[in-house]
């Protein structure tokens, strides 16, 4: 059978309900966020609706179906457990021009509610022929593409501009948060860095703007101050800006910069976290940060800075060093200048989760030759402690344990 689809605005509408079970629980609760006025009409109550009538979202009569129930409604469901009831309501409710909405026999109804969900702003509503389950199965695949950003998602209609900073975690494009990769697919404008899932650009539409930011070591296609007026430029122009980095925006990202120029210029903006590469690096080369026993914490740095080597010496936690290749003679040599065992273990983790991962182990006093006989190149992830064993460690009890079998 064929059939109109149509969305209905039914704020301030009188919309009567008949039947009180977890249907009609289900139909009320998104009858009152569309902002209809509910009457729900059972001799007896689901323990939701009652929670709703006690906090005046709706109106709750306690008792049989009558006729004249049904005076002044705009739209009616008929709910209950009892088809002849709910034959009945649908009869008088066409009887008077209004549409009816059965819930046991929807095919048989003038109207019927499709199998829907809202991911954002967007409703996805679902027929399929009188098949509910085939319904909610098409809805939920939609869904599910919608959620990851697979499916365009981009406003057409001009809006005012705003910019969302998001952290694209490592580098392996499936790393990225389900917000940040739905936000993604929502971009008029990409300014990226290259340490970023840059992958994922190639599944953005041709018509977005793609800028590169540069961000890799020793090369930088723009500065600090050019990348926050392009984002607040193409805002103010109305466009919806993504700033697209890699680990975490609020890590060594200089994400706090880009948002305080965006409240400067007037300019709305939102940060999406992403996994930091000081975790997920080592995790990619299956080094912990902690293990009992070995380190109970951890310290970030980047290795652009290393003016207080003294007192990291001294701590006994796992020291996780960002962008600290070009400074590794300086790092390893300060640290054991400053008490540091020379036979402390270090891992350099290379394009950390991406088909490119390389891990190089040594020690503190090793570490720098072995790196440059191998040709260590940025971005890489430098790990310091004890907790560079612990592969090593796990692979021979896993070793032992297929012995034993």
């Amino acid at each position: 059978m064929s059939s109109y689809p149509i969305s209905l605005n039914l704020a301030g509408k009188r919309v009567v309900v008949i039947g009180a079970g977890s249907v009609a629980a289900r139909r009320v609760i998104s009858l009152i966020e569309a902002g209809a006025r509910v009457l729900v009409i059972s001799p007896s109550s689901n323990s939701r609706i009652a929670e709703l009538a006690q906090a005046g979202s709706l109106e709750f009569v306690e008792r049989t179906y009558f006729k004249g129930d049904l005076d002044g409604a705009w739209l009616v469901h008929a709910a209950t457990n009892d088809a002849q009831v709910n034959e009945r309501v649908a009869a008088d409710a066409d009887a008077q021009g209004t549409w009816c909405i059965r819930a046991d026999k929807a095919m048989l109804s003038e109207a019927w509610t499709p199998a829907s969900t809202r991911v954002d702003e967007i409703t996805v509503a679902v027929t399929a022929g009188g098949d509910p389950l085939r319904a909610i199965a098409i809805r939920d695949a939609i869904a599910e593409q919608l959620s990851q950003g697979l499916l365009p998602i981009r406003r057409v209609r001009p809006t005012d501009g705003h910019v969302v900073l998001i952290g694209g975690g490592p580098g392996d494009p499936d790393l990225i948060t389900v917000r940040g990769r739905r936000e993604l697919a929502k971009a008029d404008v990409v300014v990226f860095d290259r340490l970023g899932p840059t992958s994922l650009l190639d599944t953005l539409s041709a018509d977005v703007e793609q800028i590169e930011a540069g961000k890799r070591p020793g090369h930088h296609t723009l500065t600090q101050d050019e990348i926050n007026a392009v984002i607040v430029d193409r805002a103010l122009k109305g466009k919806r800006v993504v700033r697209l980095k890699g680990g975490d925006p609020f890590v060594f990202g200089r994400g706090s910069e880009e948002v305080q120029a965006c409240i400067a210029a007037g300019v709305t903006v939102e940060v999406i976290p992403g996994i930091s590469s000081a975790v997920a690096g080592p995790a990619a080369a299956g080094i912990p940060v902690t293990h009992r026993g070995l380190a109970n914490g951890y310290v970030v740095i980047t290795g652009h800075q290393l003016q207080d080597l003294t007192a990291l010496a001294q701590l006994d936690l796992t020291l996780v060093v960002l962008m600290g290749v070009a400074t590794l003679p300086e790092l390893t040599s300060g640290l054991m200048q400053a008490g540091k065992s020379s036979s402390t273990p270090v891992a350099l983790i290379e394009q950390a989760s991406t088909p490119h991962q390389r891990v190089t182990v040594g020690t503190l006093s090793t570490i720098c030759a072995t790196a440059s006989s191998v040709g260590v190149r940025n971005p890489a992830v430098i790990v310091i402690g004890d907790v560079v064993a612990v592969p090593n460690l796990l692979a021979a009890q896993s070793a032992l344990a297929q012995s034993i079998r």
